[in-house]
């Protein structure tokens, strides 16, 4: 068997005029994080975990903030992309872990969404998505509320 591991990094700025998107869903919070696309930090990571477990580079060599083609993107079409490359590749994805790094609002009410979400789009049980969110204690940009990072990790088969 072959047994793939990837882990994803992503932050994106927190700013006024944009929605928060986390996971595809909505949060409701006074600014939203800066991107080209919709700046999905969390499904961004989670991306990057799959396609590093693949070897395929990362989602800027995928979807490259200089094409207009990603302007505005919703982050969950992308991520359906890279899931169709992990068909083509013949893996399967065993499970996602990733952990949202931000001060606040708290992401317990939206957890479950989030996990919905992406158990749907990588057609996985929800018991296979995991999403956790944690405060820096106001340490670090994230604890200043000047942005948000994401770490990933999956694990592949084939």
């Amino acid at each position: 068997m072959d047994i793939r591991i990837g882990n994803g990094y992503d932050v994106h700025k927190l700013v006024e005029g944009r929605d928060l998107i986390l996971g595809g869903v909505k949060i409701e919070h006074e600014k939203g994080l800066l991107g080209h696309s919709d700046a999905d930090v969390l499904i961004h990571a989670i991306m990057d975990a799959i396609l590093g477990a693949m070897a395929k580079g990362d989602i800027g060599y995928h979807f490259p903030d200089t094409s207009d083609a990603y302007l505005d993107i919703d982050s969950r079409v992308l991520l359906r992309r890279v899931y169709a490359m992990v068909k083509e590749e013949g893996y399967s994805i065993s499970n996602i872990d990733a952990t949202v790094i931000m001060q606040r609002p708290k992401l317990r009410p939206y957890i479950e969404g989030m996990r919905e979400n992406i158990a749907k789009d990588l057609e996985l049980s929800i018991d296979r998505v995991s999403v956790k969110a944690t405060t820096t204690e106001k340490l670090g940009f994230e604890g200043r509320e000047e942005g948000v990072s994401c770490i990933a990790s999956t694990i592949l088969l084939k």
